[in-house]
């Protein structure tokens, strides 16, 4: 059942990231979809941090993937809007990502049927304000019970 509530600014998303991020274990899957301008970077880098990443979190716009070597798993934050093919993915190492690492993936529908069926929907939409966004969490089976755990209404 997806849950949905209104982050008021920059603070609140970052404050749904800090709860989000302790859920998180090797293997899991987060597709952040959203327009341009949503926050997806913004809320990745909010979990990286979260989780012992570093001050400096750079957007895998360019690059299409950046990795860090986090507890409770590394983690992968892919940016596939430059990707062409969802095959291309492979070169990027998505499967390794999938198989052992913590996968954030802005821009997920890019990967087509590679896109894993267990994994965690979070989407951002803008809200009524400049700064609010409104963000929908949705998950397989295995993510309703963590869902539960954010506290959210």
């Amino acid at each position: 059942m997806p849950i949905s509530t209104s982050l008021s600014d920059a603070s609140a998303t970052v404050a749904l990231a800090t709860l989000l991020a302790p859920l998180l274990r090797a293997g899991d899957v987060v597709a952040l979809h959203g327009e341009l301008g949503a926050g997806k970077t913004f809320f990745a880098r909010a979990i990286i941090h979260a989780l012992g990443g570093p001050e400096e979190v750079p957007s895998p716009t360019f690059t299409l993937v950046q990795t860090y070597d986090l507890a409770p798993a590394p983690v992968w934050h892919f940016d596939l809007y430059r990707l062409t093919r969802p095959e291309d993915a492979h070169e990027l190492g998505i499967e390794d990502a999938f198989a052992e690492a913590i996968s954030l993936i802005e821009w997920p529908e890019r990967l087509g049927a590679l896109l894993p069926a267990e994994r965690l929907d979070v989407h951002l939409a803008f809200g009524r304000s400049e700064n609010e966004r409104v963000v929908t969490l949705s998950g397989s089976p295995r993510w309703e019970e963590r869902l539960k755990a954010l506290g959210l209404p």
